[in-house]
């Protein structure tokens, strides 16, 4: 006998899901993923500070971008929310007030999480490559690396791997430095 056919989820299952779950849907099925623990949060905090300042607010550096923090994304019928987005000014001049955007970010981060990491490098980032997105940034806080890749000739190529600490210039935001050392929570005292 075979299975019954799955049914394709829609975009009323991500509405539908709970608030304290993060609901994507990436080609029709529906994915909940728990609320980030502290080292992704902090990351993901430390990142949209440190970018965010230079290139959207333009002080320290040149400004031209919007970046932002968990914002849905709807490619044709995937649904997909990174937790850094980050679109050229030239691109998109204001931001609109919109429940979810249908433009490709430029730039976009995912902080990998234990749960979340194969869902981010496999089913994401084919829908990202799909879209257009030219940079995406993969960071583990857990193993304190971040990851650069670059989408050339509709496959990603890894650019950079970056671990530990220090002083660097990542793109497309390499006008700044980044100290990758304030991405990762120090450990408690005795650990």
């Amino acid at each position: 006998m075979s299975e019954p056919a799955k049914k394709k989820a829609t975009y009323a299952d991500v509405l539908a899901a709970p608030a304290h779950r993060v609901a994507e849907l990436v080609s029709g099925t529906l994915v909940t993923s728990p609320r980030p623990a502290a080292p992704h949060a902090h990351a993901a905090s430390v990142l949209g500070m440190d970018i965010g300042s230079p290139f959207q607010r333009g002080r320290g550096g040149p400004g031209g971008w919007w970046i932002l923090y968990e914002p849905e994304l709807h490619f044709d019928e995937d649904v997909v929310v990174p937790d850094l987005a980050g679109w050229r000014r030239e691109r998109m001049p204001v931001v609109p007030n919109v429940p979810y955007f249908t433009l490709p970010p430029d730039w976009l981060c995912e902080v990998l999480s234990p749960s979340t990491e194969a869902f981010d490098r496999a089913d994401k980032l084919r829908v990202y490559a799909g879209a257009g997105v030219s940079w995406v940034w993969l960071v583990n806080p857990l193993l304190r690396t971040l990851e650069v890749l670059h989408l050339e000739n509709d496959s990603w190529t890894v650019s950079r791997t970056l671990r530990g600490d220090g002083l660097q210039r990542i793109d497309p935001f390499s006008a700044i430095e980044l100290n990758l050392g304030d991405l990762w929570l120090q450990p408690e005292p005795g650990e």
